[in-house]
């Protein structure tokens, strides 16, 4: 090689490496690894193409064979590409490597705040400078779960929802939820720090810890993920907020126990705490006649723009209240046969769910059906606070034909719709 090609290289290596001064470790090395871990949804991944020389070496030197292997350095075009596209688009490097069979060099961004990655990963694309330009994406052993707890593997619900896809983007993180019901027990593990508040408006010092309905509820929408007990709420890290408005009335010549009841009274005194709340999720699990009243208060708390969800009656038909009255989700037994139109479907069938005493077990009805979609909305409210009820229903639609079995809202599949939609 003659001399004036060997300063050339010299130049470009030295050039290289001025233009990347910014990629190379830095003290907080540690720190953006740990933050590319943590959420991955704010990085890219971009290639350009990276034309390498080999460092030549000096006359004299020893033989080939006995002198360490020639190693690769950035060349000057792809330095010369990635600076001037950080400039452009105010990527921040967080990491960055070589790879000399591909001929490429590839660097993680971070994103500036306030911009899309989909619509900048567009752009990039389109930029004859730019190889490859993509999400930085997580991976996950198949096999393996993310969770401890031990019933986790018998939860078809949870597993019928992707609620542990969706996960990877949103837990439902202090999403309130109103949960107008039973009592529950509030001492049971998988409910400890989930339940914000919690009023009796039925009969207060009574009883309200041994009542059924109420945490069978509360436990498919938000029970304790990774407590190393029981299973895992849709949405573990909502907050949520109880009304007893319903009680078990006293049979004690019924073969078995009566369902739980509700009245216009106990129901007003509820909705109207509600209005009181910060819940943006209201979770009706009951129905019953068309009522003046309760209708009023419901129609106020839609203006307040809360998302309530009902369960479909058991005539099949959304009537009544809550179901019949207009801007409130109905939800229904996922696989039952022509669900009525608009009706949004969710697994309601032996759901393993919380029992009083903190125990386990399985529960059926539309009313676990509504608390499946209680907090998939709680997973997406967390990433979008502002949802509405009518975009909601949007998110969460199925398609199926009228005469085959309604299939399952899919929290996986309603977090990447909301993505889509996400400037």
């Amino acid at each position: 090689m003659s001399p004036l090609r060997r300063l050339l290289v010299a130049l470009g290596a030295l050039l290289a490496a001025l233009a990347l001064a910014p990629l190379r470790a830095q003290p907080e090395a540690a720190d953006a690894d740990a933050a590319m871990r943590g959420d991955s949804s704010r990085y890219i991944l971009l290639a350009v193409d990276n034309p390498l020389y080999r460092v030549p070496g000096r006359a004299g030197s020893s033989l080939p064979g006995y002198t360490p292997p020639q190693r690769y350095v950035v060349g000057a075009q792809a330095a010369g590409a990635l600076a001037t596209l950080q400039r452009e688009h105010g990527l921040q490097p967080a990491a960055a490597w070589p790879i000399p069979p591909l001929g490429l060099h590839c660097v993680v961004y971070q994103l500036p705040p306030g911009t899309s990655r989909e619509a900048l990963l567009r752009t990039l694309a389109a930029d004859p400078r730019v190889r490859l330009a993509q999400p930085l994406q997580d991976f996950e052993l198949l096999g393996a779960s993310a969770y401890n707890d031990p019933y986790l593997p018998l939860q078809r619900g949870f597993a019928e929802t992707g609620a542990a896809q969706a996960h990877r983007s949103s837990i439902g993180r202090d999403v309130a939820v109103a949960v107008i019901d039973t009592g529950a027990d509030l001492a049971h593990p998988d409910l400890r720090g989930r339940v914000a508040a919690h009023r009796d408006l039925v009969a207060p010092g009574q009883p309200f810890d041994t009542d059924r309905h109420g945490i069978e509820v509360a436990g498919v929408i938000a029970a304790v993920a990774n407590n190393g007990q029981g299973i895992v709420g849709i949405a573990p890290g909502a907050r949520l907020e109880l009304y007893k408005a319903c009680w078990y009335p006293a049979s004690p010549k019924a073969p078995a126990p009566a369902p739980a009841r509700c009245n216009s009274f106990t129901l007003a005194k509820a909705l109207a705490a509600v209005m009181e709340s910060d819940a943006r999720i209201v979770n009706l699990s009951l129905g019953g006649p068309a009522d003046p009243l309760l209708e009023a208060l419901l129609a106020q708390l839609l203006r307040q723009r809360r998302i309530v969800i009902a369960a479909l009656p058991v005539s099949g038909r959304a009537e009544g209240f809550p179901a019949g009255v207009s801007g409130v989700l109905v939800v229904g037994n996922a696989g039952t046969m022509a669900l009525p139109a608009g009706v949004l479907a969710a697994p309601g069938r032996d759901v393993l769910t919380l029992a009083p005493g903190g125990r386990y077990d399985f529960a059926s009805g539309a009313s676990i059906a509504a608390a499946h979609a209680s907090g998939i909305a709680a997973l997406l409210l967390a990433l979008q606070p502002q949802l509405d009820a009518a975009t909601l229903r949007e998110l969460l639609a199925t398609d199926a034909a009228a005469s085959a079995p309604a299939p399952s809202i899919n929290a996986e599949a309603a977090l990447a719709r909301l993505a889509r939609r996400t400037p």
